[in-house]
C-alpha cells in the first residue's frame, strides 16, 4: 500500500511538474527567478534545456559534428539572403504628425529605475534615476529581486517631482533632482493615484493569515493605502476584506489554491461625475482591477466594502478606467488565442462601443 501511495505521488508530482514548465503556472515565475539569479550570479552553471536564457548561449558550443553539419546546412537556405545588419539609424524614425498627439511623453522601461522625458522629436528634457540601494541601503531581501532593477510605475508632479514605486517593495518620493524626499517601504505595486486635494493613494502588499473554508490559509493581501504628500499614512484598506464581507464575496470561490489570490493592478479614486449612472460610483469610492480573478470592482473607502463588481469580457485585465462618457476602458489581455484587446463598455449592461485589436499583420497581444 505504502509502495502504491509512494508511485501516485511520483506521478502526481511529474505530471504538475510538466504543466508547469510546459503552461508556466504556479510556481514557474519564482522557479525562473531564483534559477537566472543564481545563474547570473555564477551559482549554477546554465544547462541545455528549457530554463537557459538564449542570449548566453554560443551558438555551436554544445552541438555534436552531425548537429554542426545540419545546422551549416540550414544556412544556406533561401531566407537567410534577406537577412542584412541593422542600420545606424536610431531615435524616433517614424512621426506623422497627423496620426499622432502632439505633447510631451513620460516613460519607464526594465532597464534601469528610471524615468524619461523626451518631446515628439525624441529629444530628452529631464531624466529622473535613483538607485535602490541608495534608498534602503540596509534591505535583507532575496538578492537579484526584480523590483529593485526598475521601476513599476511612475508619476510626475507639477513640480518636477516624481513618485515612483518599486514592484513589490517601496514608493519613494523625489524632486526634480532626484534627490529622495521621502521613502514609504510598503511593499508597494502596480500603480498608485494622487487626488486633487493632494492625497496618494497606492496599492501594497502584505501576508495574511485568513480564515478559508474552517481552516487557517497563507494569501498575500492588498491594501490600499493613502498617504499625504509628505509621505504620512493615514489609512490602510484591506482589499481582500472589502471583498470579503460584501455581498460580491462569492467571487472568491473563484481563488483555486494560489497564494496570490487578488493581484490587483489598478487604483483610480472616483471623482463622482458619473454616480448619476450608479450610486456606487459616488467621489471618493475606488475602482480596482483584480487581474486573478478576472474582475474589476469599486470600493467604498467610507465602509470598505466592495459595493459594485464586473466580470465576464475580460482576463488577465489592466488599467480599467472611467472615460468622460461614463463608459470604461480596459485593456484585456486575453481576449483569445495570442490575442489582447482594448474595450469601450458600458459598465452596467458589457456592450461593446469600441474595440481595437491589432490587425493579421500587425497583431496586438500581451501575454502578461
Amino acid at each position: 500500500m505504502r509502495v502504491m501511495l509512494l508511485v501516485l505521488i511520483f506521478c502526481v508530482s511529474f505530471a504538475y511538474g510538466f504543466v508547469v514548465a510546459h503552461r508556466r503556472v504556479f510556481p514557474y515565475g519564482l522557479i525562473r527567478h531564483v534559477y537566472v539569479g543564481a545563474a547570473d550570479r555564477g551559482w549554477v552553471e546554465r544547462t541545455p534545456g528549457r530554463w537557459r536564457l538564449a542570449r548566453d548561449h554560443a551558438p555551436g558550443s554544445d552541438l555534436t559534428e552531425a548537429e554542426r553539419a545540419d545546422t551549416e546546412k540550414l544556412g544556406t537556405l533561401g531566407y537567410l539572403g534577406a537577412v542584412r545588419p541593422a542600420g545606424e539609424q536610431a531615435g524616433i524614425t517614424v512621426y506623422d504628425r497627423d496620426l499622432a498627439y502632439d505633447g510631451l511623453n513620460l516613460f519607464i522601461s526594465g532597464h534601469a529605475p528610471e524615468a524619461t522625458l523626451m518631446d515628439m522629436d525624441g529629444e530628452v528634457l529631464h531624466r529622473w534615476t535613483i538607485d535602490f540601494r541608495s534608498v534602503w541601503p540596509d534591505w535583507k531581501g532575496v538578492r537579484g529581486h526584480p523590483g529593485t532593477e526598475h521601476w513599476g510605475y511612475v508619476h510626475l508632479r507639477e513640480d518636477g517631482g516624481l513618485l515612483a514605486v518599486f514592484d513589490w517593495l517601496g514608493l519613494i518620493r523625489l524632486d526634480r533632482d532626484s534627490n529622495v524626499l521621502w521613502s514609504y517601504a510598503g511593499r508597494s505595486h502596480h500603480d498608485l493615484f494622487v487626488t486633487d486635494e493632494g492625497m496618494i493613494y497606492a496599492l501594497d502588499l502584505e501576508d495574511r493569515t485568513v480564515p478559508w473554508n474552517a481552516e487557517d490559509r497563507s494569501i498575500a493581501d492588498n491594501f490600499i493605502t493613502v498617504l499625504t504628500l509628505d509621505g504620512e499614512v493615514q489609512r490602510r484598506v484591506s482589499i481582500f476584506d472589502a471583498l470579503a464581507r460584501s455581498e460580491y464575496a462569492p467571487i472568491l470561490w473563484r481563488v483555486r489554491g494560489q497564494w496570490d489570490v487578488l493581484h490587483t493592478n489598478t487604483v483610480e479614486v472616483l471623482d463622482g461625475k458619473h454616480e448619476h449612472i450608479l450610486p456606487a460610483f459616488r467621489k471618493g469610492n475606488v475602482l480596482v482591477s483584480f487581474r486573478a480573478l478576472d474582475t474589476i470592482a469599486v470600493i467604498d473607502m467610507e465602509t470598505e466594502a466592495v459595493v459594485w463588481a464586473q466580470s465576464g469580457k475580460w482576463r488577465a485585465q489592466h488599467n480599467p478606467t472611467f472615460l468622460e462618457n461614463g463608459r470604461l476602458l480596459i485593456f484585456n489581455n486575453i481576449a483569445g488565442d495570442e490575442v489582447s484587446e482594448v474595450l469601450e463598455f458600458d459598465p452596467l449592461t458589457l456592450e461593446v462601443f469600441w474595440l481595437y485589436r491589432g490587425s493579421e499583420t500587425v497583431p496586438f497581444f500581451s501575454r502578461e
